[in-house]
């Protein structure tokens, strides 16, 4: 039997701030596949690989981030885990929690969360609590929580999520068959983009870092933070990211910028990516994409790589909105013949 690939901290140790002898509570997440889009390639100009974090094990890249905070809750003492969330943190701190023998807590916006996502969380055995409230709400809340208990908080404000989440540059740097010269990345509450420039930076690359937001929670693009943020991009559906300054630091810095994408060009990257790379995402995913087809790379970047965050199964509602209709038919074969073929 094949030996099964370790996880992230057994893999990167001595770049993350854990030691021999520490607790480790892990999934085996990380080293998720990095493969060449050639239809999207064509259509974009230019050199474009998809990193598929939805490959990690309960389908998102937030579990790069947990393994490093739930293995640091439990070396501390922790008595639980708590978080909010859109939906793919819920669903991550869920199981590491289970994982780890915590109580784990997730606060998400009331009918605000995909169908997948919360499935996950109340199938780990997690608390969840439906707030009359959004995101920005809901992590003021747990952030005030945390502060008054012996609870671990676990949203991407704790840096050893960003430790963890600053991997996938690792893995990009590894993967690709020669430098890089631009990420394209969903950018919600942030954290994300600001862990790939910590990671990039830390391998002594510095490319681009593009962050795309859903036009209807852009509050990085307008300057300020939106009341009330509405997408169908619910992973980003987040009005005043708690990693502004550092996400705003990574694109400046690099050389990059932060725009918005429409719902509809989200959707239409997300069937494209489905249709024509074999690539099932959840809709905040595609903004990556969105944001590479409708605003174009910058001159002199020939090679990018446009970052997947969470698998399609997340959202099969959104996605059976998107999708062609069953076709019902006689068990015949001439029924079935004109079925298939016509």
């Amino acid at each position: 039997m094949l030996p099964a690939m370790p996880g992230i901290i057994e893999r990167y140790q001595e770049r993350l701030p854990f030691a021999p002898g520490d607790p480790v509570v892990s999934l085996n997440e990380g080293s998720t596949p990095l493969i060449l889009a050639e239809r999207l390639s064509e259509r974009a100009g230019l050199e474009v690989w998809l990193k598929l974090e939805g490959a990690n094990p309960t389908g998102s890249f937030k579990d790069r981030g947990m393994t490093c905070a739930v293995s640091a809750a439990v070396r501390e003492g922790a008595e639980a885990v708590i978080c909010a969330s859109t939906g793919n943190t819920a669903a991550s701190a869920a199981a590491y929690s289970a994982r780890a023998g915590l109580r784990g807590a997730v606060i998400v916006p009331e009918g605000k969360i995909a169908t997948g996502k919360l499935a996950q969380a109340l199938m780990h055995g997690a608390r969840v609590v439906a707030l009359r409230g959004n995101f920005d709400e809901a992590l003021k809340l747990v952030r005030e929580l945390a502060t008054r208990h012996p609870v671990s908080l676990v949203n991407s404000v704790n840096d050893f999520r960003i430790e963890g989440q600053k991997t996938a540059a690792f893995e990009i740097v590894e993967q690709l068959p020669s430098e890089l010269d631009a990420l394209c990345i969903p950018v919600g509450n942030a954290g994300n983009i600001t862990a790939y420039w910590k990671g990039f930076n830390e391998a002594g690359l510095k490319p681009r870092m593009y962050g795309f937001q859903a036009a209807g929670a852009a509050p990085l693009v307008h300057g300020k933070p939106v009341e009330h943020p509405e997408t169908v991009a619910s992973a980003i559906r987040i009005g005043n990211p708690a990693r502004w300054e550092e996400a705003m630091n990574a694109m400046t810095s690099s050389g990059g910028a932060v725009k918005a994408v429409t719902d509809g060009e989200i959707l239409m990257a997300y069937r494209f990516l489905a249709a024509n790379e074999g690539v099932f995402c959840e809709p905040a995913s595609a903004a990556s994409v969105a944001g590479l087809l409708v605003h174009g790379p910058a001159e002199n970047v020939n090679r990018v790589v446009c970052v997947l965050t969470g698998h399609g199964l997340k959202d099969p509602d959104t996605a059976l909105d998107q999708a062609g209709a069953v076709v019902a038919c006689d068990p015949e074969l001439s029924a079935i013949e004109r079925a298939v073929l016509e």
